[in-house]
């Protein structure tokens, strides 16, 4: 096939146009950089069958020669305040990416008759009243609150592709993400994990909000990536979550990084943050089992061992 993949420089984007290239497909990378990193594809730029163009997908967007699917990934995800290309501080931008973005992704793929691949996200689901979380909960979230413009751009993307899909037969797939981590993860994404390998990494004590109780499950990159495939050559329209169910709470999460990286700074404690900050988040995979025959096979200390190469090459570790 010939798919296109918006945010194709990001995190997430750069590990599927890899995959993708794998199995022998063409691949077209859009990203206008604000929150992606060239260096996360620098080793395509030899490849003959992928090419890069610098787009914001907000904006009109056009793909010469046929298109056979689109993969839709291009958004800022990271909730830290402190960094620039967080959502934020990118407040606008995320939300146009949501909406005008999957607009004109989703006309792309009216025009060529290609499949479309939505990535939408846990936080859909805000703070969940329901626990593990399964696709048919409609969720807990405040749409006024500071963390909707990234929570209701992914809403509203959900709801648009389905429009697309019931109204003008558009061939799409949704996939909503579970918390994801392996290399080219963001040091200064602001998420648990990144937060905690840097800590421990540079011999520091690891920082847990509040009493460490609240939980997340975490789903290292080839398995979501493996997944996502999966789901892109299905024949299935409504949104599946792929993550992984293994959820642990903070504390618990912490002590493994510091069992896996040698650390001995242990562990400091500071006051909870947001209270809108979800408490439990964790998926139920029943349907991609079911639909896809898919779960995840990479234990957490696994996971850990193989992205901490790569995060000690960020950090100039030896």
């Amino acid at each position: 096939m010939r798919i296109v993949i918006t945010g194709a420089a990001g995190f997430l984007g750069s590990h599927l146009c890899d995959h993708l290239l794998a199995d022998g497909h063409e691949v077209i990378g859009m990203d206008n950089f604000i929150t992606g990193s060239p260096d996360n594809i620098a080793h395509l730029a030899n490849n003959e069958k992928f090419s890069f163009y610098k787009r914001d997908v907000s904006n009109y967007i056009f793909v010469p020669g046929k298109v056979d699917a689109i993969l839709h990934f291009a958004s800022p995800a990271s909730p830290n305040p402190q960094s620039k290309s967080g959502y934020f501080n990118l407040p606008i931008q995320t939300m146009k990416a949501g909406a005008l973005g999957t607009h004109n992704c989703l006309g792309i793929a009216r025009v060529h008759s290609a499949k479309f691949l939505l990535a939408s996200t846990s936080e859909i689901y805000g703070d969940p009243e329901v626990h593990p979380q399964e696709e048919s909960y409609p969720g807990n979230v405040d749409p006024i609150g500071t963390r909707a413009v990234y929570d209701e751009a992914k809403r509203f993307a959900e709801s648009l592709t389905m429009a697309y899909h019931r109204f003008h037969n558009v061939d799409t797939r949704i996939v909503r993400i579970f918390n994801t981590y392996g290399p080219r993860l963001d040091l200064e994404d602001g998420r648990a994990l990144p937060n905690m390998i840097k800590q421990a990494l540079l011999g520091e004590p690891l920082t847990v909000y509040g009493d460490g109780s609240q939980t997340r499950s975490f789903c290292y990159v080839d398995d979501l990536v493996d997944g996502i495939i999966k789901l892109l050559y299905s024949d299935e329209h409504y949104p599946v979550n792929i993550g992984n169910p293994n959820e642990m709470s903070i504390l618990q999460f912490a002590e493994t990084i510091n069992k896996v990286t040698g650390n001995t700074a242990g562990i400091t404690y500071m006051d909870a943050r947001s209270a809108r900050d979800p408490q439990r988040r964790r998926p139920d995979i029943t349907r991609a089992k079911n639909i896809l025959n898919w779960e995840p096979k990479v234990s957490l200390e696994e996971g850990l061992r193989r992205s901490i190469p790569y995060f000690k090459q960020k950090l100039g570790i030896a």
